[in-house]
């Protein structure tokens, strides 16, 4: 995107749904006027709602919520390398090629939609066009690989705080990864770690966020499990705002992984802790255990019925009543 263009969106965005006059941001950039018209011409086709109304100036539509890096690092404390596209087939796949290509730390991508996004243990993640927020953050911690899942639970609190700090929406987190609005899956993370053959050591991680924002027609095995942040309403943050809200935690956690800064925070909002919980993946049938606490490492520590103990740090649970 050319720098005038890049400029006007950014101002439009810092100033969505007020009029700027095309002198006003002719001066700010130093430009003609026939310069600022094209370049909002050039962003209308690109999809951006932008009003021009004679006398008043150009105008961005509050509720345009197209994916755009202006938009994102305008909110953000810090650079960051940001690709963005209509379609990916997995937002994750494609930061996983740029981490192996020697993209920087930080590197994010966003998708519109994913054809092919992922969940966990080889899940699909259902990923429809405008209906949610799909990015995946390229990180290059230096943690050993007994930490990895540290940055998966440190995710997993940056997005519910975010999400709580800009819209009031509560979320919970079931072990290890989904987040949870009431008893529905909202979302998910997914993160991927790419470890030196010989060394063994974490080279980096891909932490990648599914959110579903809006309802869309779930295919009928989610109907009664997923949900939406706003259902059928209109989203009261758009896209760029909540990418931005969540990055911006999730590098204050990056600042320092080891420290565990975040674990109160995950306990907090864990669905699980109090509750009977069938265990799944452990090599033998599913069986039933109480969730006691989560470990320093990010384990699930877990009491059987006959009194024994066990820290779970693989797996996945689903969450019974109390009997």
């Amino acid at each position: 995107m050319p720098a005038a263009k890049q400029t006007i969106l950014r101002l439009l965005e810092q100033n969505r749904g007020v009029s700027l006059s095309g002198e006003q941001i002719a001066q700010e950039l130093h430009i003609s006027r026939a310069a600022v018209w094209k370049a909002v011409n050039q962003l209308k086709k690109e999809g951006y709602r932008i009003e021009a109304v004679q006398n008043r100036g150009y105008r961005l539509d509050p509720d345009t919520d197209l994916l755009s890096a202006e938009s994102i690092r305008a909110r953000l404390p810090f650079d960051l390398p940001l690709f963005l596209e209509r379609s990916l087939p997995s937002t994750n796949q494609t930061a996983k090629k740029l981490a192996i290509d020697g993209a920087a730390h930080g590197t994010t991508v966003l998708a519109g939609e994913q054809t092919e996004g992922r969940g966990r243990l080889g899940r699909s993640f259902f990923s429809p066009a405008g209906s949610g927020l799909y990015m995946s953050v390229l990180l290059r911690p230096a943690i050993g690989s007994a930490d990895a899942v540290l940055v998966t639970i440190a995710a997993a609190v940056a997005v519910c705080q975010a999400v709580e700090e800009i819209t009031g929406i509560q979320l919970g987190i079931k072990w290890v990864n989904d987040l949870l609005l009431g008893k529905k899956k909202v979302g998910g993370i997914l993160t991927e770690g790419i470890t030196a053959f010989e060394s063994g050591a974490v080279e980096a991680v891909v932490v990648g966020v599914g959110l579903n924002l809006t309802d869309a027609p779930f295919p009928p095995e989610l109907n009664e499990i997923a949900c939406s942040l706003f259902g059928s309403e209109r989203p009261s943050v758009t896209r760029n705002e909540l990418a931005a809200a969540i990055l911006r935690r999730l590098f204050l956690f990056a600042e320092d992984f080891p420290s565990r800064s975040f674990l109160a925070e995950y306990r907090r909002r864990s669905t699980a802790l109090g509750k009977q919980v069938e265990i799944f993946g452990q090599g033998a049938s599913p069986c039933t255990a109480l969730a006691v606490s989560i470990a320093d490492d990010g384990g699930l520590i877990v009491r059987y019925p006959d009194g024994r103990e066990e820290t779970l740090r693989s797996g996945e649970i689903s969450i019974r009543p109390l009997a």
